[in-house]
């Protein structure tokens, strides 16, 4: 079976089969794989192994998780309040984790990646903003060519805001529209025009930003073709760099707001999944190149340029060609990535003050990779990006026989293989195009924390994988 990724009857009966809970692989092993046991002491470990590194640069992010109203959608960790002056204390908070972690980085001061997350980054003034970054960068240092990125709610983020992240070098910008249907606005609490959105993509370019993204969901309230269709029209009109077209995960049982959404109003099955055709249809009769499992971006985009040349990477912050081997988290809930172990932050405001208050880094759970933790993070993480696992260069880095060491796992994807989503041969293990849809499936078959989890009828609840 060899059908065109464009095929929809096609493709509608391999949905049905293949739609099913399962991890996005940001990290692997994933966040439920976290725990408790793991914490600051190892933290501290691991930041010194990273800091022997010397000038290796890092790549931070940074969570400002304000935000002045909650979207229904939304699956970040945020802290909503209309009143800005309680952000204060948590900003002054943030100055002091930056201390703290750069006093345990004294040889490894700079940066190829920065990336404001939230909540909303813009939510803060100007003025907040300015002062934060001068802070961060009076400790670290971006290298030439550093990715400085921000995201952006167009509601609350003015031209001063722009300017401001301008002069302190941010080169992208995402914004989030989600969909400019006035009913789907409407059902998911979220009003914002495309004057708003096309004015501030503007000034972005006036100040030198050199990447533009646009995040889009599929999956919401009262989203139906025609209207989508209006959307994506928009954003291509409007120029963007890079799009990504998110699958609405509905984890009501982890976001309880979510709740307030009636479930009679979501797309069907079928319905949704042909929303992300059409999207995909219009963006690359539009000419832009598909990027992983939901993002797409212009040929002469680094992104585009790295998928060819199969060295697209990725890690918390998305998509990437310049990032760094480790990942520092900064704020409440961010998530660091440090010599093959994850640590993340408290959750809770509460918490998150009083071990920056002791002088704690203030380091909550984590995991430490173990055992074939390294080998299968890196075949998940280049079939994830690249589509495509090379053998050779794997058994090369790891010392293993690939097929004898997969091989229950080529067994499990043998039958994917059948259906014509991905191709095994004696050099590489890949999705076909149609396989690229699914790539989530194809990675699960290489995930043993998720085969344990499965089989033993303790399986997490993930969001869809389509």
């Amino acid at each position: 079976m060899n059908q065109s990724p464009n095929d929809r009857a096609a493709i509608a009966a391999l949905l049905t089969r293949h739609d099913r809970p399962g991890p996005r692989y940001t990290s692997y092993p994933t966040a439920v794989e976290f725990s408790e046991e793991v914490g600051l002491g190892q933290y501290e470990e691991h930041l010194a192994r990273a800091d022997a590194l010397g000038d290796a640069p890092l790549s931070v992010y940074m969570h400002l998780p304000f935000c002045e109203e909650r979207c229904l959608f939304c699956g970040c960790h945020v802290i909503i309040t209309p009143h800005k002056e309680k952000a204060a204390p948590y900003l002054a908070l943030l100055e002091r984790e930056i201390d703290l972690v750069a006093a345990k980085l004294p040889h490894r001061r700079k940066v190829s990646q920065l990336h404001l997350g939230g909540g909303t980054p813009t939510y803060q003034s100007p003025a907040e903003l300015d002062r934060l970054l001068t802070h961060f960068f009076r400790s670290f240092e971006a290298v030439p060519g550093a990715e400085l990125a921000v995201e952006c709610d167009p509601r609350v983020t003015s031209p001063e805001h722009i300017d401001t992240l301008a002069r302190h070098g941010f080169n992208r910008i995402s914004f989030g529209v989600q969909d400019f249907s006035p009913a789907v606005q409407e059902a998911i609490g979220r009003i914002q025009t495309v004057e708003q959105t096309e004015a501030l993509m503007i000034r972005a370019r006036e100040r030198g930003f050199t990447g533009i993204n646009v995040d889009l969901i599929y999956g919401l309230p009262h989203q139906e073709p025609a209207s989508f269709e209006r959307t994506l029209e928009t954003v291509i009109r409007l120029g963007a760099d890079r799009c990504a077209v998110y699958s609405f995960a509905y984890v009501p049982w982890i976001r309880g707001h979510q709740k307030k959404l009636d479930e009679a109003d979501f797309p069907g099955r079928d319905e949704k999944f042909a929303l992300f055709g059409l999207a995909r249809e219009k963006f690359l009769a539009a000419g832009y190149v598909p990027i992983g499992m939901d993002h797409f971006a212009r040929p002469e985009d680094e992104l585009a340029v790295a998928r060819r040349e199969h060295r697209l990477r990725r890690n918390f912050q998305g998509y990437a060609v310049i990032p760094a081997e480790d990942v520092v988290g900064l704020g409440i809930s961010a998530i660091g990535d440090v010599r093959e172990g994850y640590f993340q932050n408290a959750k809770k405001i509460t918490g998150y003050r009083e071990a920056i208050e002791a002088g704690r880094l203030p380091v909550e759970r984590g995991v430490l990779l173990k055992g074939e933790d390294a080998l299968r993070r890196a075949l998940i993480h280049e079939l994830m990006c690249n589509f495509r696992v090379d053998k050779r260069a794997l058994e090369q880095r790891f010392g293993i026989d690939f097929d004898a060491t997969f091989a229950e796992d080529l067994a499990r994807l043998a039958p994917l293989v059948e259906e014509g989503l991905a191709l095994v041969d004696d050099e590489q293990v890949a999705a076909t195009p149609t396989g690229e849809l699914f790539v989530r499936n194809l990675a699960m078959c290489f995930d043993t924390y998720w085969r344990e989890k499965h089989e033993s009828g303790d399986t997490p609840v993930f969001s869809r994988t389509v």
